[in-house]
């Protein structure tokens, strides 16, 4: 057994983009507290997720300035950090996660490649995946919408050898909305087990991180790699949620035995198949 502590911020809404950095920094200290050697964010945490929120975009200086703090608290808490932001690559703004190292370098960005359409308006997808890695544990980065509809974003990196995905994602309560208090409530909507399903189809852990809100449909947690729940936050409760995983059971042997099929014959059987899709 190798063990890994985790942490994910399941944190409230912050009222502003400086707010959202303090925020941060706070969450970054409790996470050494709590002896776990990585902390992510919910997406776009700083400065909070904006798409349908009075959130104006926030320009490069206070970005910049905002990456450099993350990472400082990170370094000086000796901690690895997953940080929900957005950034502007070649005049295109992009949904992103920035990657710091426990010692507050920078290892990188994780893009959102797949965009939601509602976020058409205020984002371009961006291009490329990677696999990151702090101390023994690897990890890759899929952001909300392209971790609940596209298996195969978790598969390239428990392919590469990921033992885990964290899933930041952005999900609050709607009008009409079921209410859930337990994780995967078979009344509640398809997210929470489509987290089960990423686990389980990849034999990796997967780790799911929301903002903490009122009837929010949808909680951090984290899964096991047979795809069984291994911690979940209470949903609405701000706070850190901590868990331990071991690397030696994400194999990732699901993942390595999938074939993808380049072209398919045209018969029958295929084009029902291609006709159930969503």
């Amino acid at each position: 057994m190798t063990p890994f502590r985790i942490a994910l911020a399941n944190l409230r809404y912050p009222a502003n983009a400086e707010e959202s950095v303090a925020m941060a920094e706070e969450a970054i200290a409790q996470t050494v507290a709590e002896g776990a050697g990585i902390v992510c964010f919910p997406e776009c945490f700083v400065p909070g997720y904006r798409v349908g929120k009075p959130v104006p975009a926030p320009g490069l200086a206070f970005l910049e300035q905002a990456w450099a703090t993350v990472a400082q608290a990170a370094g000086k808490a000796g901690v690895a950090v997953i940080l929900g932001t957005e950034r502007m690559v070649q005049g295109s703004r992009l949904l992103t996660e920035l990657v710091v190292n426990a010692d507050g370098t920078v290892a990188g960005f994780q893009d959102k490649v797949q965009l939601d359409p509602s976020e058409d308006g205020t984002y371009s997808p961006g291009s490329g995946r990677q696999v990151f890695q702090t101390g023994p544990l690897k990890f890759g980065i899929v952001i909300c919408h392209e971790g609940w509809r596209y298996p195969e974003t978790v598969r390239w990196a428990a392919r590469r050898g990921a033992h885990i995905v964290f899933h930041p994602h952005f999900g609050e309560h709607e009008e009409g909305d079921y209410v859930a208090s337990t994780f995967a409530d078979p009344a509640n909507s398809f997210h929470e087990k489509a987290a089960l399903c990423r686990a389980a189809e990849n034999t990796c852990y997967f780790a799911t991180v929301n903002y903490a809100g009122a009837g929010s449909p949808t909680t951090s947690a984290v899964v096991r790699p047979d795809g069984t729940l291994l911690a979940y936050q209470p949903y609405g409760k701000e706070g850190l949620l901590v868990a331990d995983i071991d690397i030696e059971a994400a194999t990732g042997l699901l993942a390595a035995r999938c074939r993808s099929v380049a072209k398919r014959p045209k018969s029958r059987t295929v084009h029902a198949e291609s006709s159930g899709r969503g």
